[in-house]
């Protein structure tokens, strides 16, 4: 199958949806990834049949052998994606189609099949348009996680055969439960990310996974997020435990970590550069060392800095600590340059702003 080849999607009917009541009441206050809806996509591989069985059905757990291939040797990758309530009634997502090219790289490292970006794209269309009314009004979205999985039943290290597909969407608010003004962050000594070589710039649960206990470590401390650095020098900031990271300077200009292999290729990291650039802001990708941030923190030449992707949207950082203290960014709150640009990504996701770059993709 290429690329770009679509399938039919079987339709199955839920036989008794969530009451509009008790959806509403959920609605409310959803917190995020807690509150899932009614219906769910899959869409099955084999090596002998490529991909085939496209269906939209009720939500509901997967039967899954005890041998299945991705219970012991974790081919597994997935993405994250937004569905924005427009104020025509209508529902968008933004630029989905790079994350459907993100997918496939992802499965491309890890040795699975390539999804075609058209059954991607459809697949997500066709879970938002049957659970419209999950998409929480206001600030809230539908936040739609596409994913992959080795569903072989075999033991041996090898590639599966066979694999399952799915979508699944949850109606979410805010992915930061805090009332503060920024969010504060810990400097892993101890842990890395990614290696140079590794699966860095795939979104495979094996990364976050090994992020887990660097971030409870960041807890610990009082933290909101963990701060990865690289793993030869541990020295050069990379990116958040699962975000990533921009710096404001002052004379106007911003930085952020460049990628190569042992960062993940936001698709908020790479929209943020282009409006950044449409201002006419400097912006470099550039290695920014531990020791820096520091010092430019402290000097005052560093004004803003902030975490940025799918779920958390633009999130100002504050304080960062470490072993040895910490130290406050700005005033310790957000600064003029990210809620400037938080504002005009934002007004673009919900389709309040022109959309000069065509990014908005309108679901219904």
């Amino acid at each position: 199958m290429s690329k770009t080849q679509s399938l039919k999607f079987a339709r199955v009917p839920h036989p008794s949806p969530l009451p509009a009541d008790k959806r509403a009441a959920l609605l409310k206050n959803p917190g995020f990834g807690r509150v899932f809806t009614d219906h769910m996509v899959t869409v099955r591989y084999h090596e002998s049949q490529g991909w085939h069985d496209a269906r939209i059905e009720p939500r509901a757990p997967i039967p899954m052998d005890p041998a299945a291939a991705v219970l012991h040797y974790a081919q597994e990758i997935f993405e994250g994606l937004k569905a924005y309530r427009t104020a025509d009634g209508g529902a968008t997502l933004f630029r989905p189609e790079q994350n459907a090219r993100r997918f496939q790289e992802s499965a491309e490292r890890l040795a699975m099949p390539e999804l075609p970006e058209s059954v991607f794209l459809e697949a997500c269309d066709l879970l938002v348009s049957t659970d419209r009314e999950w998409i929480p009004d206001g600030d809230g979205s539908l936040y739609l996680r596409p994913f992959m999985f080795a569903n072989e039943i075999f033991l041996g290290v090898k590639p599966s055969s066979d694999y399952l597909f799915m979508v699944i969407a949850s109606s979410v608010g805010a992915y930061f439960k805090t009332d503060a003004p920024a969010v504060s962050v810990w400097v892993s000594p101890d842990y890395t990310r990614a290696a140079p070589g590794g699966t860095g710039a795939a979104k495979c649960g094996g990364n976050y996974a090994a992020s887990l206990l660097a971030q409870a470590e960041a807890t610990k401390h009082g933290c909101d997020q963990v701060v990865f650095l690289d793993a030869v020098e541990r020295r050069w900031v990379e990116e958040l435990g699962g975000m990533n990271i921009f710096f404001v300077f002052d004379d106007g200009s911003m930085a952020t970590p460049p990628l190569g292999g042992t960062i993940l290729p936001g698709i908020t990291r790479s929209s943020l550069l282009t409006l950044a650039k449409d201002k006419g802001i400097s912006v470099r990708e550039e290695r920014y060392s531990i020791q820096q941030w520091k010092a430019d923190a402290a000097s005052g030449r560093l004004r803003e800095a902030f975490a940025c992707g799918t779920a958390a949207v633009v999130t100002p950082i504050g304080t960062v600590r470490a072993p040895d203290g910490e130290f406050t960014i700005g005033n310790g709150g957000s600064g003029a340059r990210t809620e400037e640009l938080k504002s005009v990504l934002v007004g673009i996701q919900r389709g309040r702003t022109a959309d000069p770059h065509g990014w908005i993709h309108k679901v219904f």
